[in-house]
């Protein structure tokens, strides 16, 4: 059920692995797949509660049989093992297979655990945010417990569509057909649970301090800017730059806040110069530099 793209994934995996560092993607892992079997054995699937991809192929296909959902999650996703070994990499590929054998031996070992809910809002809620925690962290590893993205990189090379929309039509069909086997009222629940995930893994991979840059472009730049470091504490670069159209330089001012302080810096830059340009972006990770707040005396 995971939206993220290849380039992530292979920057993830580039990272410098040492055995500390393999032990700590391990460990989290496996708590990630161990959340997700909690969210699905003890919310969703005790409500007729599907999630998207393979995984809600498989709840529906356990549903008609007498087979577990761990095994349906795990036979299913192998062949995806092979495709992310030739398409991504070894060790997104073994970090992947590593976590499905943990969420099949962990939904095998939850599925007699009595259920603790049988609100169907309630499920939804709860279930939604405790499996999108535990797939943002096996994705923030390097790792993933779905093939559905990796079937979408796969056939996007012969599709006009992104592999987000992809992603996106064939959640729809998946989560419409909880319908005609669970009801219309589960198939809404079913697409709320996979809303609250989809967020949930959003949060658990930008983390909750999100950053924003900031780009201003002002004749009152380093008055901005001087601002921004007294009242915000925050760092600032001036770039040079020139307009194409006028060919007039401009100083630049670029800062990087957190969210929390974004309302304060459009503040202070609509106080200083009403007129300036201001460009605010999400940034999803911060390192190096002098991005700690220093004090504000």
């Amino acid at each position: 059920m995971e939206t993220i793209s290849v380039e992530t994934l292979k920057e993830i995996q580039h990272k410098g692995l040492t055995k500390k560092r393999i032990f700590k993607k391990g460990l989290a892992i496996t708590i990630g797949a161990i959340l997700m079997a909690v969210g699905l054995e003890c919310f969703l699937v005790p409500n007729n509660v599907i999630d998207g991809g393979i995984t809600g192929i498989s709840i529906i296909l356990s549903h008609f049989t007498d087979w577990s959902l761990g095994i349906f999650i795990f036979l299913l996703n192998l062949p995806f093992f092979f495709i992310g070994y030739k398409q991504i990499g070894k060790t997104f590929a073994f970090s992947t297979i590593y976590g499905i054998i943990i969420l099949s031996i962990s939904l095998a070992l939850l599925h007699d655990v009595p259920v603790l809910t049988k609100d169907p809002l309630l499920a939804t809620a709860f279930g939604g945010i405790i499996i999108g925690t535990g797939v943002g962290i096996v994705i923030r590893n390097g790792g993933s417990l779905d093939g559905t993205e990796i079937m979408a990189i796969l056939f996007n090379k012969n599709s006009p569509f992104s592999v987000g929309e992809m992603i996106m039509f064939a959640n729809i069909f998946i989560l419409g057909s909880a319908g005609f086997v669970f009801g219309w009222d589960r198939a809404m629940y079913s697409l709320l649970a996979y809303f609250v995930a989809y967020k949930t893994i959003d949060v658990v991979i930008q983390g909750l301090e999100e950053s924003k840059s900031a780009w201003i472009i002002s004749d009152k730049s380093e008055e901005i800017g001087e601002a921004l470091l007294a009242r915000l504490g925050r760092g600032v670069t001036y770039l040079t730059g020139e307009g194409a159209f006028t060919g007039d330089k401009k100083k630049v001012v670029f800062c990087v806040v957190t969210r929390l302080e974004e309302a304060k810096l459009k503040s202070i830059v609509e106080e200083k110069d009403p007129d300036a340009f201001l460009a605010v972006a999400n940034i999803s990770e911060v390192r190096g530099g002098r991005f700690k707040k220093q004090a504000i005396h």
